[in-house]
């Protein structure tokens, strides 16, 4: 135990960003708010509505970016009891690798008994010749409830950038009382075989939406419903307009859905579930986060990711 406390002040004395959220006076409260370069956390007083008591945070960077480098390490402590969300105001930007240099970003919450932590941001964009990766560990109790969205684009898509960047990873770490819950990693790296738009096709945003804790149920359940029947619907085949013996041809290779998604549970119980979404825009994964986080507002006092 003294070796592990050890490990943990030695890893809280390198953050660039450490939080505590802690309840005062019945509502969840930023008892701590530290960073520094290249990060920068902003606690607004009001954010949603107060009856909800839940503590907000925004993550920015300097200079609008992570730059070729940059290594950004932040600890987050949401006490019992508490409800915190920690968000970002656009997009992550990861600009161009200099001399090979990879961008980094680690976060290690650890979410109280009875407490949630929604950590909700933007999506990673990554420019051309980018090279990104990230570590996300989250420490939990079985009456914990935490809700992680983690996604990334293809690049400046719109303005032909599309899947140049040339390293991406992503890995998520859950532990239940230091017991490995679940355990994810994404890679994306060019390969003299096949690039990475060779292998994405049309599509330009990947996401991955986990929710795991009792508060979360009813939640989960109705995701996985309306995933399920979404897809049953846009992964239907065509059928031909003439019944069986139509002579009409079909289309040797169907347009495919602008947005694909899946809902798996995990845990004991299935506590937790992970939804993989990928779609051709970004537009419509923000619609997708809109709608089905939307019964996150009691909880937080306001809807994440509301249209502007």
């Amino acid at each position: 135990m003294e070796a592990e406390a050890a490990m943990a002040a030695a890893a809280a004395a390198a953050a660039t960003g450490a939080v505590r959220v802690e309840k005062v006076r019945g509502r969840s409260a930023v008892t701590r708010c530290f960073a520094k370069y290249p990060l920068k956390l902003i606690a607004p007083s009001k954010a949603g509505r107060a009856s909800s008591g839940a503590a907000w945070l925004y993550a920015i960077t300097y200079g609008g970016g992570i730059v070729s480098g940059d290594i950004i390490s932040c600890t987050v402590a949401v006490g019992d009891g508490c409800a915190a969300a920690m968000t970002t105001q656009a997009s992550t930007k990861v600009y161009k690798a200099v001399d090979s240099k990879c961008s980094e970003q680690v976060l290690e919450a650890r979410v109280g008994e009875d407490a949630l932590f929604a950590l909700i941001p933007d999506p990673v964009t990554c420019f051309s010749m980018a090279r990104y990766h990230q570590k996300q560990v989250f420490h939990v109790f079985p009456n914990s409830n935490l809700v992680v969205v983690d996604w990334f684009t293809s690049g400046r898509y719109e303005s032909g950038e599309k899947w140049n960047f040339s390293f991406y990873k992503s890995i998520n770490h859950i532990l239940l009382e230091d017991q490995p819950l679940f355990i994810d990693s994404v890679l994306l790296e060019q390969s003299s075989n096949f690039s990475i738009a060779d292998r994405m096709q049309e599509y330009n945003v990947v996401a991955m939406v986990i929710l795991l804790g009792p508060k979360l149920k009813h939640t989960q359940d109705q995701m996985q419903d309306e995933v399920k029947k979404m897809m049953s619907v846009q992964l239907r085949p065509p059928t031909s307009a003439g019944g069986r013996y139509s002579t009409r041809s079909q289309p040797l290779h169907p347009q495919r859905p602008p947005i694909i998604a899946s809902c798996s549970p995990f845990g004991r119980m299935g506590t937790g579930m992970v939804a993989r979404i990928t779609a051709v825009s970004t537009e419509s994964v923000y619609s997708f986060l809109r709608h089905h986080l939307a019964a996150l507002e009691p909880f937080l006092g306001a809807c994440p990711y509301p249209a502007s």
